[in-house]
């Protein structure tokens, strides 16, 4: 071959085919899929502004009535403010906190808590494993029983023959 055709095809090559090799190109959407309009940069920013804005406020543990809205309904009774302070105090910590706290304390203390929180779950599924099969054995009783009675009427309703 003569070299302005090497030089072509090495040129197609690099141009075209390594390209594609080393940045494909994603497939076409279907053709049922609207394309969208640009977004203006003006939508951009109040996108952007509300994206940081909902990720800040992600930050803090109680992250408000703005997001949360049915967590903070306000009771118009004032006894109801003084009860919830009463009870806040008489709880006992949650499992988050109780293991925050044991996470504070190195891995002597945050592997009991682990193992607590474990044991909790294994016992709880095993609770829900055993009234499963419960529920799942009276179902299947009840179904045979109703086979053993629709199996008697037959019989009885059915004369038999004798040869």
């Amino acid at each position: 071959m003569k070299l302005r055709t090497v030089s072509r095809k090495v040129y197609d090559y690099i141009r075209y085919d390594l390209k594609e090799i080393a940045f494909p190109s994603s497939l076409p959407d279907p053709p049922h899929i609207k394309k969208r309009r640009k977004l203006t940069w003006m939508e951009r920013w109040l996108i952007l502004k509300e994206a940081s804005r909902l990720y800040a406020i992600s930050w803090v543990r109680d992250i408000g009535p703005d997001l949360r809205p049915n967590d903070y309904k306000k009771k118009k009774n004032d006894n109801g403010d003084q009860g919830k302070n009463a009870s806040s105090k008489n709880e006992e910590p949650s499992t988050l906190e109780d293991l925050a706290v044991a996470a504070r304390g190195g891995m002597e203390t945050l592997r009991p808590a682990l193992q607590r929180l474990y044991m909790t779950r294994a016992s709880a599924y095993r609770d829900a494993l055993k009234s499963f099969i419960q529920g799942y054995q009276e179902g299947i009783k009840s179904v045979m029983e109703k086979n053993k009675d629709t199996d008697l009427k037959m019989q009885g309703d059915v004369p038999r023959k004798d040869t």
